[in-house]
This record gives C-alpha cells, structure tokens and sequence, in this order.
C-alpha cells in the first residue's frame, strides 16, 4: 500500500480555496479502521460549509464531505464491527446511534462529518469503527453513497419518525436527493406520491413512480395539491423548501397531516398561518438526518426491496469543482465523486 494519497483540503473558507493535495496516508488507531474511499456522494450542505462555514467549529485544514462508500482495508486495535473486505458506509452523524439526539435546548448537537468532524473527500479515511455500517450488498459504491444523508434523512421523515403506512399521501417538493429517496421510499411502502417541480423533471418522476406532478411555478400550488387529492390533501409533506413556503405546506396538509421541515432554500426563518395548523391538528417535526440505527434499517429496506437511488451524474476525484456547480445548478437525484 503506497504510503501517501490525495486528499481535498482547504485553509479557508470559500470553495475557491479547495487543493487536491497529497498528504500521508492515514494509520488507524485503537478502535479505528482504514477505509478505501470509493465514492463519495455530495450534498447541497457540503456546498454550503465550504461557502460559509455554516457557523461550525471548523478546523484547518478541513476536508469537506459526510457520504462515503468504500471498504475497509486496516483494522485498528481493539476492533470488533468489521473485517477486512468489509463494505461500508459512512454515518453523518456518528455520535448519534440510536434514540434522541444529543443536547439541550441551548445547545443542540449537531456534529457531522465535513463539519464539526473531518470530512470523506479522500482517498482513505481512518475513522473509528463505530462511525460506519455495512453497505447494501444490492448497490454498487456510488449508489451505495448516497444513502447516508439524502436517503436517511427522508427514511427518517417518512418512516422512522411519521410512521408512514400503505395508502397514505405524501407530497415531495423538488427532484433532488432527499426529494427522489422520498418518492422511491414512499412508493415502496404503498403510498400515493405528489411530487412537485419543474415541468421537464416531472416527467422522469413519473417514470420513477409518482402518481401526480404538479409544476411548482403554478399560480395556485397549494389548490394543484388540492385538486389532486380531492380535497383531502397530503398525509406526509417533505418540505424543502422553506422560507415563507411552510405556509403553503400547511394548507397543502391533510387533518392529521405531518409536515417534515428539512429544507431551507428560501431562508431559515420560516412564517406559517397559524388557523389551519391549528384547526387541522398539523404537526410540524423537524429533521436533520437521522442516527445510525435508522441507517442500518435502511440498509435492510433496499437489499429487500431493491431500491435504486438516482445518481445524476458522477464525476471524477479531480472534477470537484465541475460537481459542485452542478450541485448548484440544481440534480435530478444525487451528484457523486467517484475515487480512482
């Protein structure tokens, strides 16, 4: 095994300040493993830490990513999940197994990989043990990549925390990752879908299973959802947008209804009217990803029911950048880097 690899890194924030640069390779210690990175799968939250720093600890130089796949190729001392030749994922949120999350109501606890912790744009990574899970034995390492933040997030939405049951409704705003895990999920539970986008995306959601598209610049997107329900509205709504669009979900619900606040394209402080959440007994749950044991399950969920998660696109190591602007312009499903 060579003793150096390439690694992303930057000094600072901005994106402009991204090198690819080779550093020693890592060595595992007690408790940890050496994994061979194969893919990475990114997220419109990477874009934003490498933008902004998003408020977080950072530590330089600083690795961006959370969503690896890969296979352990060193065990660390005192290791016990894992051999050599294991196929692994990695966990977005490794402190956070089971349960509820860690923190208080100062101080939420929101500690990520490529955040608060190092990042997976490399090579290798030397991780301890506990932060990883085995990788679907259906999926290859670039699809299997993107399950730890998109896929996660809207299995924890729809089923580890909305209880999600055959015959409900459940809207999906948008076509990105966590939008089209949201779709295949819910249709695989027997759910009817509605998805929500630009008219040349919505078609390929059909294709992929949705019962209804609906274009999001209509005048009237809240009656579209309406008309499609027959008044009824949606059992289970994936907001992603945010902003003052929360309202809109909140007259698109059900009675009974369960919106997901998961997305803030429109900004982070988000306005709602108050008489229909109140009248149509709406409950709001806000998630971010989700604990490992959740992951686990749906790891499970796709060997048994196949589910294929959508790439768009998959890049090279070297073309981050190229990845990064179409993650900006906007993917139907995932963007992924795939390693050499």
């Amino acid at each position: 095994m060579t003793e150096t690899m390439r690694r992303w890194e930057m000094d600072a924030i901005g994106v402009n300040r991204l090198e690819l640069r080779d550093v020693p390779l890592p060595k595992p210690g007690p408790g940890e493993v050496l994994v061979k990175v194969a893919a990475v799968s990114l997220n419109y939250r990477d874009k934003m830490v490498m933008e902004s720093g998003r408020g977080l600890p950072i530590a330089f130089p600083f690795t961006p990513g959370s969503d690896l796949a890969g296979t352990v190729v060193t065990l660390g001392g005192n290791t016990t999940r894992f051999s050599i030749g294991d196929r692994v994922i990695s966990t977005i949120t490794p402190d956070w197994i089971d349960g509820v999350r860690e923190g208080d109501a100062r101080t939420p606890s929101y500690r990520t990989l490529g955040g608060y912790y190092p990042g997976v744009l490399a090579e290798y990574v030397a991780f301890p043990e506990e932060w990883f899970v085995r990788a679907p034995v259906t999926l290859d390492d670039a699809l299997a990549s993107t399950l730890p933040c998109a896929g996660l997030t809207a299995w924890f939405a729809l089923v580890e925390r909305g209880r999600l049951r055959a015959g409900d409704t459940v809207l999906v705003e948008g076509t990105g990752g966590v939008a089209l895990f949201g779709l295949q999920i819910a249709k695989a539970h027997g759910a009817e879908v509605i998805v929500s986008g630009s008219a040349g995306k919505l078609v390929r959601a059909k294709a992929l299973g949705a019962d209804h598209g609906i274009d999001r610049r209509q005048d009237d997107w809240v009656e579209a959802v309406l008309k499609a329900t027959g008044d009824r509205g949606a059992d289970h709504i994936l907001e992603l947008v945010g902003g003052a669009h929360l309202g809109k979900a909140v007259q698109a619900a059900a009675v009974g209804g369960r919106i997901s606040m998961i997305g803030a394209l429109e900004g982070f402080e988000v306005t709602a009217p108050s008489a229909p959440l109140m009248f149509k007994d709406v409950t709001i749950q806000g998630i971010g990803t989700g604990h490992r044991r959740a992951l686990e399950d749906l790891v499970r969920a796709v060997d048994r029911t196949g589910l294929k998660p959508v790439i768009d696109t998959r890049y090279s190591m070297a073309d981050l950048s190229a990845a990064l602007d179409h993650l900006g312009r906007g993917a139907f499903g995932k963007v992924v880097i795939e390693m050499p």
